[in-house]
């Protein structure tokens, strides 16, 4: 049948874009350690990254109060020709702490040791040129690691073991931790592979009588024994396409509870003491009203999407008020405006003038936060409500020091909240003022957040239940603890202290912990001699230190010091750190001298609900891939070719006379 010239385009168009789609698959189907999502061992080849065979992963989880010390081992088998080189990207919690690392090679294994990254790094490289078996843990961001694992033999199987530490979420009465499996990183190139498994056991010391032992995701078998729970997957081994969620809810209580774990290493106490609020369906009613000063920044760099949240949070807050509580609202931008000279009482006809205020408010001008801050902290404060301060802004301030002076000189008994709008608040600036103002911090990075984020603020706002907590040592003893300020116990929201402990210590020595209940004078002494004990509690103390360090750091402080006592408290405590990292090699050399090292890489499976097509990724599964670049490059010859004879063609048949 005669064809159109018209058709012929379109045909040969659609030949074009096939061939041209050809490459695309071709060069895509190549991983490379920066591409590589989560959960992917890659094998560096002579001729690039190509995937490796399947690997299996066994978790261990012991869990004593709001410490979770869990054990990831992780199987990578060479079933390849030859030798080849690991590099295997995975995530884990973000405030995870890596502490240790072993190889298992056959019979042998190697304990990895921490040192500073670079000479770490040197130590690996060293070991891998010279044929060893060798291992290297890496911190790439706070929840991602990678394990490299240098000159694994072809048919070999290795073992790489790692351990971290976690503090466990309390959250709404409920304890809960997360072990991922399926996070993406960057553009996925997941498959559907079946052959990824996971075995998982826990054991869940709660420090408190449990009411119930769950699994958000995958069935679960739990026995319990003198207030020890045993957890294992009902199916022995699953696939690992969806995170692992374990969590209980403690017996319920009408009264705060408080409890302390210990851990000593080298003669030197470590303390973690929680204070749990009581169960939020046994609470006693808040009898003290709350004042609530609203502060909303409305700066030029509050416009567009940040001030519209900023507005929102406002909202919700004004709504969330009772009819006993008392209120303000002021705004600030290179001035400062105050809604009343004074907080007024939350009736109708001013939560309804507040909210056309807040409703007119646009962002324009300079950041000068100084002077709202100081109206709010200044303002005469009536000793029949809990003041509340809630302070909604991006964060961009360059006076901290000025500000948290500020803080420290006028806060007096009320409590400092921060939210933190857009995509990039300054985090250290707001978090840190929120400690200093016995509060906290939150941080909404886009609209759909606000209600959700705010309306949990709020809930916690409404419902203090002890304030002014002070932690009573013995008198002989100095300690180093993290938080510096204590905060409030809210419902829902445990309040826990991490610290090191100096000193002589008598056997009789307790820790006392006193605070305001909402019915009264509230205390717990706890006795240190009969503390339970949990391995990890020093690790905690040396992550909340290196953090309050590398918070100091990026606000500009001495680079040199800082980075040395970093380095000084991981090395002591042996964790992955962004200075430090964890390396073992065997001191035999297992590789001849004449053979190469190459690498592959081994997928985790697509996410629980997630298809190839739907997001757009393209299968790494094992290619020849010298062919594919060849095959790739004729293609696109080819569809060069057949496009400049189609525009050639265009123009001979519009230069033909009529």
């Amino acid at each position: 049948m005669k064809r159109s010239k018209k058709e012929i385009h379109a045909w040969t168009a659609r030949l074009i874009l096939l061939l041209l789609i050809g490459p695309v698959l071709a060069f895509a189907s190549e991983p490379t350690p920066g591409q590589a999502q989560s959960g992917s061992l890659l094998w560096r080849m002579q001729q690039g990254y190509t995937t490796a065979t399947l690997m299996n992963t066994d978790v261990d989880m012991q869990i004593s109060g709001l410490v979770a010390r869990v054990s990831v081992r992780q199987e990578f088998h060479n079933e390849g020709s030859e030798w080849v080189e690991g590099i295997y990207v995975f995530p884990l919690p973000e405030n995870s702490a890596v502490d240790r690392m072993r190889l298992h090679i056959g019979d042998r294994f190697i304990e990895g040791e921490i040192q500073e990254k670079e000479h770490a790094k040197k130590t690996y490289e060293q070991a891998k040129q010279a044929g060893k078996k060798a291992s290297l843990v890496q911190q790439r961001r706070p929840n991602l690691f990678t394990t490299s694992v240098a000159n694994v033999a072809p048919g070999e199987r290795v073992v790489v073991e790692i351990e971290y530490l976690e503090d466990i979420r309390y959250e709404n009465g409920r304890f809960s931790i997360r072990f991922p499996m399926a996070s993406l990183v960057t553009p996925p190139m997941a498959v559907n592979s079946r052959g990824h498994k996971l075995t998982l056991k826990a054991d869940v010391n709660a420090g408190v009588p449990l009411a119930t032992v769950a699994s958000r995701y995958h069935p679960v078998s739990v026995a319990e024994n003198n207030g020890h729970y045993r957890v294992t997957l009902s199916a022995g081994q699953v696939d690992m396409d969806h995170d692992f969620e374990l969590h209980w809810q403690p017996v319920p209580s009408a009264a705060p509870r408080a409890m302390v774990f210990t851990e000593t290493i080298e003669g030197q106490p470590y303390h973690l003491l929680m204070v749990m609020p009581p169960d939020q369906d046994e609470a006693p009613p808040v009898m003290m009203p709350r004042e609530m000063i609203l502060i909303i920044d409305t700066s030029g760099s509050m416009h567009g999407v940040s001030i519209a949240e900023a507005k929102r949070a406002v909202h919700l807050a004004l709504k969330s008020l009772q009819a006993n509580d008392r209120f303000n609202v002021i705004e600030f931008n290179s001035s400062t405006k105050a809604l009343y000279p004074s907080s007024v009482a939350a009736s109708p006809s001013n939560i309804a003038s507040a909210l056309n205020f807040v409703q007119q408010l646009q962002a324009n001008g300079g950041t000068e936060m100084r002077p709202a801050l100081n109206i709010a902290l200044s303002s005469k404060a009536q000793e029949t409500h809990l003041r509340q301060v809630v302070f909604v802004t991006d964060g961009s301030v360059g006076y901290e020091d000025e500000m948290f002076s500020m803080i420290e000189e006028k806060l007096g008994n009320a409590r400092l909240f921060t939210v933190g709008i857009g995509s990039a608040p300054n985090s250290w600036f707001m978090r840190k003022a929120a400690e200093a103002g016995r509060g906290s911090y939150t941080f909404i990075s886009a609209l759909h957040e606000v209600r959700e984020k705010m309306e949990g603020l709020f809930r916690k706002l409404e419902h203090p239940q002890v304030t002014d907590i002070t932690v009573h040592w013995p008198s002989s003893v100095a300690v180093d603890s993290y938080p510096q300020t204590i905060p409030d116990l809210y419902l829902g929201e445990p309040v826990t202290v991490k610290t090191r402990a100096s000193g002589e210590f008598q056997a009789s020595d307790t820790v006392r912990i006193s605070g305001n209940f909402v019915t009264g004078g509230w205390s717990k002494t706890l006795s240190l001699q009969s503390a339970e004990q949990s391995e990890g509690v020093g690790a905690l103390w040396a992550r909340a230190r290196i953090a309050e360090l590398m918070e100091t750091e990026r606000r500009g402080g001495g680079a040199a010091e800082l980075r040395a006592a970093i380095v000084e408290t991981a090395l002591a405590h042996h964790l992955v750190s962004k200075y430090t990292s964890l390396v073992a090699v065997d001191k035999t050399p297992v590789r001849p001298a004449s053979d190469p090292l190459s690498s592959e890489q081994v997928p985790n499976l697509m996410p629980y609900g997630q298809s190839m097509n739907a997001i757009f990724g393209f299968p790494a599964t094992a290619t020849n891939a010298p062919m594919l670049r060849m095959t790739g490059a004729a293609c696109l010859l080819v569809a060069l070719l057949l496009f400049a004879a189609l525009q050639v063609g265009g123009r001979a048949h519009h230069a033909r006379p009529v």
